[in-house]
């Protein structure tokens, strides 16, 4: 048998000839007769007599006869072409570790062959070591080591190059990965594999060296590259590790500084990097400043919708100013902010979406360079179809009447933005993944159609929960659907679990406990009437307080008496309305509320009357600007601010009652009290009565004042910036001031089962309410808290978030906070601080709502007796707080 060719591992694609071959043979065999009667040297034509496939294990010798293309009967020419064209075409397939072809022997003019072939290993499993278990999978997707796959050389090395340029891209610049193969015997001609990665510590860099430069500075260099900084004790947020696409990057950001000064030719000669050991590394970096250019005449050229003046206005550049190519790049168009004030949002935001802006030098004589920017404005381009898909729950009217972009106008770039953010203040979508598709541009026509992809998300709350409090078990059911539809509400096909999709707010919330009851029902129509954003909201509520007292002798420890206590019964109706002026912003509030507060032989808490009633109608004005987004539950830009005046008519000033002579004579009981000398029964009952009369009908107003800033700070760490404020006054003097609507300042600002019109401000660090002054009841003779009738408040936060998938978005939270609440305007200190400062986590889920827990430490003394030093550290838990 004579080999004609083969392509093996060790000599992948030599030919041999057949006269060499079988010369060869010829001498280990001694067949010389037959050496004289075939001769190879010349190419010889045959009929191919029969072909044979040895050596396969697992592919089927027909199929490799027919991929050969070889056919029995035809003519070929030995040696030639036909053969070595179906060794490399096998060698092509990387199937086989060897491919060899023989002649077995020849009759006549027929030729008989033998094609041995060396199949590869297939691979079976996969072991990874030295990584996390979860990233296993991540590592054989990537490097594509699917089982059954051809173990090759190629196949290993490229393994092999790829982790380990993947880990040093990281940092991991030691990165080592070792890759070994062994028989599997549980299948045929297979082989497992064995991964094993040796990240070793990221390298860190001890030093960054500048050459070349004379007008930045080294640190001022330094502090350009975001991102690689090196090595420093007192550096926590910007770590030291070398990270080969962060140093990249930040050499355009170094190039960009010089730019920025002028320096427009400014440039990196060479980057080094210099192992200092195993774990450090320095970079040396030198640079070329060249000579510093000031900006010359700057001219435009192809506008005719808006006129140089303009066009020079929201450029903001002059001639003579410092050459700043960055500055320059950011007025023509600045990608990092959507509604950034440039020349390029000045013409999409008024209809020219295939407007062009190029800045182009025109000449650089000497120090100074001019400039034209060329401007292509287009075709004036308007809307033609407006679509919404992915709202498998909300209504299309809901959400086309937050839309800023309707078919036939002018298209806008600052009304999708605006569109965006709507539509993620809803609550009834994710705001991550509001997607707008322009689609279907025709320069020609001047139109173009706007997709907005939407994602639902669950918009309705339960509350359920149970407790230990004030004595005994506490228990309370909340159910609160935000995208409510109250005209389905007697279809039953609708219910879902209840009827859903008209984006109105119907909330229900029952707390019960042994000393108190509460019931609370509200309504809201954001869009009365259906054509406007005027909201439309109506709430009833009561509450039961029971009266009750520490009890050593019974089981329950709590006496609870069920004939004595007080209850609140409220009603409110209000209306919103969006205004246009100062901007689109601006919602302007009003609402009339009533209360009615009646005692049954209650003389605990806040109240010097124990039998009796008391009356409250009040009218609420509000002005609030809301900008932040674009999601309402983790808004990175924008503010929020609200100013509240809540009034009640000054009935004293109509009638003729002589409020100076009762509020002379409750003084002068209460004096006796202060004194330590207990009221007689006659004088209690005198009180209670001169109380009752005082507070027939309540009057007072309330100012509130609250702002809230979101500054987006790097990527998606957020800085809320927050500052409160709250003053209770009144008419007329001789009355005093109200014993309800008052602000309880403290702890977790959860208002609990209160409906007395009081706020509950939350400063974390301290109990609940410890800040709130303290004054001696006159029937009791204890302290109390009656709250105070004037606070401020001051935060600063920052939130980033872990994640903020619809089904649960997470952040983590870390505070300052100072505040304080004062008795009367007469003690008010704005600069008397309680100051905290802590940590916290907040997870929203759109089933439960808000939830966290903080851990704040208070740098102060509370208002508790007793109370010396700091408070120290408190935890809270916060349940369906306000975002």
């Amino acid at each position: 048998m004579e080999k004609l060719a083969n392509n093996s591992t060790n000599g992948i694609n030599k030919r041999l000839t057949l006269y060499s071959t079988y010369l060869l043979l010829l001498f280990l065999l001694g067949q010389t007769a037959f050496a004289q009667d075939v001769s190879f040297e010349d190419g010889k034509e045959y009929i191919l007599g029969g072909l044979e496939v040895t050596g396969l294990q697992s592919y089927n010798e027909q199929t490799v006869k027919t991929y050969t293309g070889l056919r029995i009967g035809q003519k070929i020419t030995v040696p030639g072409e036909e053969i070595s064209a179906v060794i490399k075409k096998l060698w092509g397939l990387e199937l086989f570790s060897d491919v060899s072809m023989y002649y077995t022997r020849v009759e006549g003019d027929q030729i008989f062959l033998e094609l041995n072939i060396l199949e590869r290993p297939t691979l079976s499993t996969v072991t990874v070591y030295g990584v996390k278990k979860r990233k296993v999978p991540d590592i054989i997707n990537d490097t594509d080591l699917k089982k059954g796959k051809k173990i090759t050389e190629s196949l290993i090395a490229n393994t092999k190059n790829y982790l380990e340029n993947k880990y040093r891209k990281q940092g991991y610049l030691n990165a080592k990965v070792l890759i070994a193969t062994a028989t599997d015997t549980s299948a045929t001609n297979s082989q497992s594999m064995v991964i094993n990665v040796k990240k070793g510590d990221k390298v860190k860099i001890r030093d960054i060296i500048f050459e070349g430069n004379e007008q930045l500075s080294d640190k001022k260099l330094r502090k350009a590259m975001k991102n690689t900084k090196k090595k420093k004790l007192y550096r926590f947020w910007k770590k030291s590790k070398y990270i080969e696409a962060d140093y990249e990057e930040d050499q355009g950001t170094l190039i960009d500084a010089y730019a920025e000064k002028g320096f427009r030719d400014a440039r990196i000669i060479s980057d080094t990097l210099i192992k200092v050991n195993d774990n450090n590394i320095a970079l040396q970096l030198k640079v070329e400043e060249g000579n510093k250019y000031y900006f010359g005449d700057i001219d435009f050229v192809g506008n005719s919708v808006y006129s140089d003046r303009i066009l020079s206005r929201v450029l903001g550049i002059k001639q003579g100013d410092t050459y700043n190519g960055v500055l320059l790049k950011k007025r023509i168009a600045d990608d990092s902010k959507p509604d950034a004030e440039d020349v390029t949002n000045l013409y999409q935001n008024n209809g020219y979406l295939f407007s062009s802006i190029n800045p182009v030098e025109v000449s650089a004589a000497n120090d100074t360079i001019d400039f034209e920017i060329r401007i292509i404005e287009g075709k004036e381009t308007f809307l033609d179809h407006v679509t919404v898909v992915g709202n498998d729950k909300t209504n299309d009217h809901v959400i086309f009447r937050e839309l800023r972009t309707r078919p036939g106008q002018k298209y806008s770039k600052d009304n999708i933005v605006r569109s965006i953010r709507e539509l993620g203040q809803l609550g009834f979508f994710d705001a991550e993944q509001i997607v707008p598709d322009i689609q279907n541009p025709d320069p020609n026509a001047g139109t173009v159609d706007i997709k907005y992809s939407l994602v639902e998300s669950g918009s309705s709350q339960i509350e359920l929960q149970g407790g230990y409090g004030g004595g005994g078990f506490i228990g309370t059911l909340g159910l609160s659907f935000n995208n409510f539809s109250l005209q389905n509400i007697f279809n039953g096909e609708a219910y879902k679990p209840v009827p859903m999709g008209d984006g109105q707010t119907f909330a229900l919330r029952l707390q019960a406990s042994r000393t108190f009851r509460v019931y609370s029902l509200n309504f809201s129509e954001p869009w009365l009437g259906g054509k406007k954003p005027v909201r439309f909201n109506l709430s009833f509520s009561r509450t039961q307080q029971f009266a009750s007292q520490f009890d050593p002798t019974s089981r329950n420890s709590i006496d609870v008496d069920r004939d004595r206590g007080f209850a609140i019964t409220g009603v409110s109706a209000g209306l919103a309305k969006r205004v246009q002026w100062p901007d689109d912003f601006f919602t302007l509030s009003h609402a009339l509320g009533y209360q009615l507060y009646d005692f049954n032989d209650y003389n605990i808490g806040l109240f010097n009357f124990g039998n009796g009633t008391s009356n409250s109608l009040t009218y609420t004005i509000g002005i609030s600007r809301s900008s932040q987004g674009p999601s309402r539950i983790f808004p990175l830009t924008g503010s929020n601010f609200e100013i509240t005046a809540k009034l009640t008519p000054p009935y004293s000033l109509f009638g003729s009652k002589d409020f100076k002579a009762l509020k002379d004579r409750s003084d002068e009981i209460a004096a006796s009290a202060n004194d330590g000398t207990p009221l007689t029964t006659a004088e209690v009952n005198e009180l209670q009565e001169i109380e009752e009369e005082r507070f027939k009908w309540l009057e007072y107003y309330k100012v509130k004042f609250r702002g809230d800033w979101y500054t987006q700070l790097v990527g998606k760490l957020v800085l809320r910036t927050n500052a409160e404020f709250g003053f209770l006054g009144n008419y007329n003097n001789d009355i005093g001031d109200v014993p309800f609507e008052r602000f309880f300042v403290g702890g977790d600002g959860l208002g609990n089962f209160t409906l007395d019109g009081r706020d509950v401000v939350q400063l974390r660090g301290y109990d609940n309410n410890s800040l709130t002054p303290l004054s001696v009841n006159p029937i009791t003779g204890q302290e109390e808290r009656e709250g105070g009738t004037i606070y401020n408040k001051y935060s600063l936060e920052l939130r980033y978030p872990l994640t903020l998938k619809p089904s649960a978005s997470i952040y983590v939270q870390s505070f300052l906070e100072a505040g304080n609440a004062f008795n009367n305007f007469r003690d008010f200190n704005p600069f008397q601080l309680k100051r905290s400062a802590g940590v916290g986590l907040r997870i929203f889920m759109p089933a439960f709502g808000l939830l966290g827990i903080d851990f704040g430490y208070g740098f102060d003394t509370d208002l508790n007796p007793g109370s010396v030093g700091p408070s120290g550290w408190q935890t809270h838990f916060i349940i369906g707080q306000q975002f």
